[in-house]
């Protein structure tokens, strides 16, 4: 019996949950008007996370200035990010999709794999079943989702891409060259803008044309690794599992993909201050701390390429989980390579564990720890938007001293 997999897509996920929230308390819905989230509306400062169709009109990209997008279009209503009501609404919708079957492996914060195979007894009717998910999920939570449906990883999440939003599509193994071979070989899942014009320089246009050229051929052309990978997948194949493992019971994560590449460091480092707030308060939340820091960058063609740092101290401090992490993505990235996700993950925990005195640094630690609980308590109390860090938040504490470099090109669960 052939494999059933749905890949359920948030549809522009940072901005619908924004507008959801929105909406809630009684305003305007901005996936409607010109709008993106991102950096402060008050200092100009920071990047564009996502857009709204609008916005899109105008030009604005994902990645670029806030100030270039103002410049674009001057009356552009800007969301400032607030990664704890993205990773609440990530939770609701996955949880929901948990109801229908127990493997669900999440592969962002906005978009997750269901292996719906072993459910047919339960759920016959497989398509009427996603629209059911998709329609709960506008229903309880207010946005939208794109669910593809199809015989193993890669073709659900290939059909999840078709028409958007608020769409449900199938790609079936017998629907691969009717549906998939005509379209564009960059739109092939893991091909890049890079590899997508090696290719067409070899007049490879269509997923198609990739599919019928032999294997050596496309190797030839991208080489042997990554090209027996995009080969298989012009023609339909990916043998790889839906995992339900998950980083929670080992560490605190949480990652961004972008709808558009980010090729400035300057851009990377405002979006890991932004994760580096957020997951870091979680962690001060449960009472954790982490002796190690990890970074995972995905770049254009797919390729994952992580760093973890152990340090000599637990920590649970903002401003240091920042600065490892920035020196982390400078020393595995080279900053213009195109990116389009990063990830930043909190292991090897410790709760309630006594610090070791380290004399004149520990009075400045506290110090910094203090800041940031009371941040984390004027937020509870009066919301995520109230004190924002701004991006030039930097402390200028030698880390160097706390840490010894332990470098692994492993990629954490996730």
């Amino acid at each position: 019996m052939e494999r059933v997999v749905f890949h359920v897509d948030v549809n522009s996920a940072f901005l619908s949950w924004e507008a959801a929230r929105i909406v809630r308390d009684g305003g305007e819905d901005i996936r409607l008007i010109p709008a993106v989230v991102g950096g402060d509306p008050n200092k100009r400062t920071g990047v564009v996370l996502a857009k709204s169709i609008p916005a899109k009109k105008f030009g604005i990209k994902t990645g670029e200035p806030l100030s270039a997008a103002l410049r674009k279009c001057s009356n552009l209503f800007i969301a400032r990010p607030d990664f704890s009501l993205y990773e609440k609404n990530s939770r609701a919708f996955m949880d929901i999709c948990r109801e229908y079957t127990p493997t669900l492996e999440k592969f962002s914060i906005d978009e997750c794999f269901l292996d719906m195979s072993g459910m047919r007894l339960v759920y016959p009717d497989i398509v009427a079943t996603a629209y059911e998910i998709k329609d709960r999920i506008y229903r309880e939570l207010g946005f939208t989702v794109n669910i593809g449906i199809g015989s193993n990883k890669l073709l659900a999440k290939m059909a999840s891409d078709f028409e958007k939003p608020n769409k449900v599509h199938t790609l079936f193994s017998d629907e691969i060259e009717e549906k998939m071979w005509k379209l564009p070989v960059r739109e092939l899942f893991s091909v890049g803008a890079s590899t997508a014009a090696r290719l067409e320089r070899s007049h490879i246009y269509t997923i198609g044309d990739l599919a019928r050229r032999s294997q050596k051929s496309v190797q030839a052309i991208v080489g042997v690794k990554f090209g027996e990978l995009i080969h298989a997948y012009a023609n339909g194949v990916d043998n790889s599992p839906v995992s339900s493992l998950t980083e929670e019971a080992k560490g605190y994560s949480i990652s961004t993909t972008f709808e558009e590449d980010i090729t400035s460091m300057t851009d990377a480092k405002a979006i890991l201050l932004l994760l580096s707030d957020s997951v870091s308060a979680r962690m001060r939340a449960d009472g954790a701390q982490a002796y190690c820091i990890g970074v995972t960058v995905r770049t254009g063609e797919f390729k994952n390429n992580s760093h973890q740092r152990k340090l000599f101290e637990a920590t649970d401090i903002t401003s240091e989980i920042y600065n490892v992490s920035s020196e982390l993505i400078g020393e595995l990235w080279d900053g213009h390579t195109p990116i389009r996700l990063i990830g930043l993950s909190l292991t090897s925990l410790t709760r309630g564990e006594s610090e070791q005195i380290s004399f004149f640094e520990d009075e400045e630690k506290e110090k910094k720890r203090k800041v940031d609980k009371t941040v984390d308590n004027i937020r509870n109390k009066f919301g995520s938007d109230t004190v924002v860090r701004g991006t030039s938040y930097k402390t200028k504490m030698n880390v160097g001293k706390k840490y010894k470099a332990q470098m692994e090109n492993k990629e954490e669960d996730s």
